[in-house]
């Protein structure tokens, strides 16, 4: 939850420095994985809570899997795929949006940001 990469690097460098003895294994795996941990701040920071968060999948399907489980061997396959299908799609209204849809276009064109906030040369120059 730091504001910028700067900021999230020392927080984990006091984690590995505090919790290095007591759960080696742990801090090792985390350590590998350093980058991608912190990859989000390289998008803008409208999206970070969409980045971060980890219950888009459980949430979305957990109706489905009611659902499915209900019905299992009452239809067909066909007909199963269609019924998850229309679920789906009526989940699909109660979705929360995209905070900043509009900066996709630059994400995917490989505008660079850093810790949210896009880079200009004149930026870089100052740098």
């Amino acid at each position: 939850m730091a504001e910028g990469r700067v900021d999230a690097e020392q927080v984990f460098d006091d984690f590995e420095e505090r919790f290095g003895a007591k759960c080696p294994k742990a801090v090792a795996c985390l350590s590998k994985d350093r980058d991608a941990l912190l990859a989000f701040y390289d998008f803008p920071a409208e999206h970070w809570s969409h980045i971060r968060t980890t219950n888009v999948t459980p949430s979305s399907f957990a109706t489905i899997r009611h659902r499915t489980r209900q019905a299992k061997g009452c239809v067909t396959r066909n007909t199963m795929l269609t019924m998850i299908y229309k679920m789906e799609l009526c989940a699909e209204d109660s979705w929360r949006k995209l905070r900043g849809f509009r900066h996709l276009a630059k994400v995917i064109e490989g505008v660079k940001l850093k810790d949210g906030i896009e880079v200009t040369e004149n930026d870089k120059a100052t740098a």
